[in-house]
């Protein structure tokens, strides 16, 4: 069997040969810091910042850890801001600190020299005029938003395909959380309803049309993906509620549409807890809950699956703190994802990109005794 299917039989509850081993990439921190102890080569290093998952680079690097392929495998439209926003620098502070304008119109703090998220400290989405003025436009459908030479190359490989691929489906709340950063979208919810509804329509409608074009064009593909990251360590940055009632239809929308084409395996990436969002997005057809970051609060498909049964599978769910550690760290996680292969259904993965704390011969220990084991 190929990697491809593989995957396809696991996800669908059939034999296979093997597990895949899977990754989802690295911090690009961890690779410099693997440049200078010699393990990756900085072509290797450079080249993943710049190009990314499942690139040459990233086939390099997985090649010498030992892993099959990367999960982060998909092609797809333009469903979000076109044109971005250019990156401005509002203020310096003394310290040296900076007030930007990012890509998506979020004001945030960056403190040169730190590795983090930057703090929110503003958006340009203000209110209705600036809606009106500065990301309507942005998110109008065209066209233009799907590269058709990109998917005519791929449609040539539908049959010859040794890796599964996955239709980016967008981010139906995700990525307007980042247009208007967390307090600024809780605050638009409660003082301006009408906008805050117009906006999630636009964006669903946008995802909708974008990925509609995109199996028009005739690539076969084996999953959707969805993007959001809206949950934190004690659960969803979204009422349940309001998220059901005003997002839910528009996932329910593109499933049916992703049906329609074949496509019965929906993915969603969502870091955090995600429990109380997670029937949400089952009753409306998203059935794969990834990366199940183990963190805090110990998240694992196994509660998950005696809840919701075998419609809900996953991928990820793999401790990646245990590369920090030894060697008997990494046996453990290892023994402790046998019962959860056994649930069928289950791919483990690492549950987020590999820190710059990891070791580099552990990663690659893992990448082996999962081989052997699984």
């Amino acid at each position: 069997m190929n990697h491809r299917q593989r995957v396809n039989a696991i996800l669908h509850y059939q034999a296979y040969d093997r597990m895949p081993v899977v990754s989802f990439g690295y911090w690009h921190e961890t690779l410099d810091a693997w440049a200078k102890q010699g393990h990756v080569t900085q072509e290797e290093a450079h080249g993943y910042r710049h190009q990314g998952d499942s690139s040459p680079a990233d086939r390099s690097v997985m090649d010498k850890l030992g892993f099959d392929f990367n999960w982060s495998n998909g092609a797809g439209g333009n469903s979000y801001l076109f044109p971005h926003f250019d990156r401005e620098i509002i203020e310096r502070k003394p310290n040296g600190a900076m007030v930007v304008r990012n890509d998506e119109g979020l004001l945030v703090l960056e403190h040169p020299g730190v590795v983090s998220i930057p703090s929110e400290i503003g958006t340009s989405l203000t209110g209705r005029e600036a809606w009106e003025a500065l990301y309507k436009p942005r998110l109008q459908y065209s066209k233009e938003r799907v590269n058709h030479g990109w998917m005519a190359a791929l449609k040539e490989q539908n049959d010859s395909r040794e890796l599964p691929l996955g239709i980016s489906a967008g981010s139906l709340y995700g990525n307007i959380r980042n247009m208007l950063g967390v307090e600024g979208i809780s605050y638009l919810a409660a003082d301006d309803e009408e906008l805050y509804v117009e906006i999630i329509d636009t964006v669903g409608d946008l995802c909708y049309r974008v990925a509609r074009d995109v199996l028009e064009t005739g690539v076969r593909f084996d999953s959707a993906h969805y993007w959001e990251d809206i949950c934190y360590k004690q659960g969803p940055l979204v009422n349940p509620k309001v998220f059901s009632a005003l997002v839910g239809p528009h996932y329910k929308r593109m499933t049916d549409l992703f049906k329609a084409y074949g496509i019965d395996i929906v993915s969603l990436d969502c870091d955090g807890k995600i429990d109380l969002l997670l029937p949400i997005w089952l009753e409306n057809g998203v059935n794969t809950m990834f990366p199940i970051e183990v963190g805090t609060w110990n998240a694992s498909i196994a509660p998950w699956r005696a809840q919701y049964g075998r419609e809900l599978r996953g991928v990820g769910g793999m401790d990646k703190r245990v590369f920090a550690k030894d060697r008997q760290a990494v046996e453990q996680e290892i023994e402790r994802l046998k019962a959860l292969v056994d649930l069928g259904g289950y791919i483990p993965c690492p549950d987020h990109r590999i820190a710059p704390d990891a070791r580099f011969e552990l990663v690659a220990y893992y990448c082996e005794l999962f081989r052997r084991t699984f």
